[in-house]
């Protein structure tokens, strides 16, 4: 029997969710839930339904995971506890600072409802969580360092289109490659902001907009871009279609950390990634955790879960059986 999936919410991730469930034989996308119109939302599984958000009730007994795919600023706080009260839900929420408080709305939601809610879930926080804390469970006597990039931000793109006389932009976040050296020889730096990371914008200006005013305001722009060095290059617009219209990613957590009776001995651990693209690559680890998220249900697990949470044979398509005679 299938594990019957809903989409919340039809943008890059969404898309990404519907093609991470094709690549999963037990997974069946049932539904796809949009603020717009339906009638003008075209997917790609001819078998599902597109439904308007205000419809989702009447999804409540069919539907055994819903993956809320809205945004972590002002849409997830809100739509994940209200979801959680009617299905099992699971969400890339990545406002690191507000994790505990909607760890905590979302756990009450689902255990008055007696469902599994499990949020933040993706590559960073997700996997890269999950690495940080093995490898400091390994190597207690250490330092965890974390570098993102090469790979387009987001939030710091969309910043940069808020500034007057931008019409367009990506920014890249780029690791400084002799602190990434450092770390992995093991050396141990205290490394500022600055010296952990550049920023890297490619911006399309409005016609008549000042480009010195704009490269201003973006290098000096508060929590985004004036800890860092930063660079603004202006293109046309063709050129950003044709270079930068990917939105790849990626990143590296690295623990260096010492064992033996006085340390003698160095040890470094670091996993990496390389993403052509970063919401379809999220979409497949929240995939994997929405499959956990049925089992640990049907096993009668209530409340808020994160990836420290779940068990890795949960993720699996496998049986123990097969993990045990072919993975371990």
């Amino acid at each position: 029997m299938s594990i019957k999936i809903g989409i919340y919410g039809y943008g890059n991730l969404g898309r990404g969710i519907e093609c991470a469930i094709k690549q999963n034989e037990d997974l069946e996308l049932v539904a796809v839930f949009t603020r717009r119109d339906p009638a003008n939302v075209s997917i790609l599984t001819k078998s599902a339904t597109v439904c308007n958000v205000a419809d989702v009730e009447q999804w409540k007994d069919k539907i055994d995971v819903m993956v809320m795919c809205g945004g972590s600023a002002t849409d997830l706080p809100e739509q994940t506890p209200a979801l959680a009260k009617m299905f099992n839900v699971i969400d890339s929420f990545d406002t690191h600072a507000r994790i505990p408080e909607h760890f905590a709305n979302v756990d009450a939601a689902a255990k008055a409802a007696n469902k599994v809610g499990i949020i933040s879930v993706g590559w960073d926080p997700g996997m890269f969580s999950l690495n940080r804390m093995y490898a400091g469970a390994i190597l207690p006597e250490g330092k965890d360092y974390t570098f993102w990039g090469k790979g387009v931000s987001q939030g710091h793109s969309d910043a940069i289109r808020r500034v007057e006389g931008v019409k367009d932009g990506k920014q890249y976040t780029i690791p400084v490659d002799a602190a990434l050296e450092s770390v992995r020889n093991g050396e141990n730096p205290e490394l500022t902001t600055r010296q952990k990371h550049i920023r890297e914008c490619f911006v399309v200006l409005e016609e008549g907009a000042d480009a010195a005013k704009v490269e201003n305001e973006i290098k000096t722009m508060p929590n985004y871009f004036a800890d860092y060095d930063t660079t603004v290059h202006f293109i046309d617009e063709e050129e950003l279609k044709k270079n930068h219209s990917g939105i790849p990613h990626g990143g590296f957590v690295i623990r260096s950390g010492k064992t033996g009776w006085d340390g003698e001995n160095n040890h470094v651990i670091e996993y990496s990634l390389r993403l052509d693209s970063n919401p379809e690559f999220t979409a497949s680890v929240i995939v994997a955790y929405a499959r956990a998220a049925y089992r640990m249900a049907k096993e009668g697990q209530t409340g808020c879960k994160t990836v420290f949470d779940v068990a890795p044979a949960y993720l699996s398509a496998m049986s123990g059986e097969q993990l045990r005679a072919s993975l371990l």
